[in-house]
Order: C-alpha cells, then structure tokens, then sequence
C-alpha cells in the first residue's frame, strides 16, 4: 500500500527537487465560465518559481493549491515523468521530475 501524500509531501518534494521540476497544468478555474476547463494542449513545461501568492502556489508558477483538506494529491508517473498529481476546486496539475 503506497503512503498517502499530504501538502507536506507536495511541499517537500518541490523543495528536494528545485531546479528540476517540470509543471503541467490539466486545468484551471476560467472566471469566464465560472467553472474549471479542461486544457485540452497541457505539456509538461520547466517550472518558473515566484513569490506572489505562496500560500497557494507554494512558489511554483501554475500550481495553486486551495488549502485545508481540500486538496487532493496521488503519485504520478509516466515514461518520462514521476511527481505528483494535485487536484481541487479550482484545477488540477502535476508537479514532476524526469526519470
């Protein structure tokens, strides 16, 4: 059984790995619509770190995490990929590394 992953895993994993992380962005809160969209042409992209809003993106330009339990998070991983995938409210992504 593979341990459950918290924001303090999300957390750490992005900050053992930065310099290496890799972000695809599968969806987001469209104010437009009111409702999250799909990104039909999401690919993973290298990440760009800010520090506006860190509660939620934890620094990491196109993640935004909502806080509390509310957010979700299992592992990934592809051929070329293995992070975490996080999903809530407002869109999901993942955070990864290469193999």
């Amino acid at each position: 059984m593979e341990k459950k992953i918290t924001r303090s895993t999300f957390k750490s994993f992005l900050k053992k790995n930065e310099g290496k992380i890799f972000v695809k962005k599968d969806s987001d809160f469209d104010g437009m619509t009111d409702c999250v969209q799909h990104n039909n042409d999401a690919k993973f992209a290298p990440a760009y770190f800010t520090d506006r809003n860190f509660d939620n993106t934890l620094g990491v330009v196109g993640v935004w995490l909502v806080g509390s339990s509310r957010d979700y998070f299992k592992h990934y991983e592809d051929d070329k990929f293995v992070g975490i995938k996080y999903y809530n409210c407002c869109g999901s992504g993942i955070v990864a590394v290469m193999k």
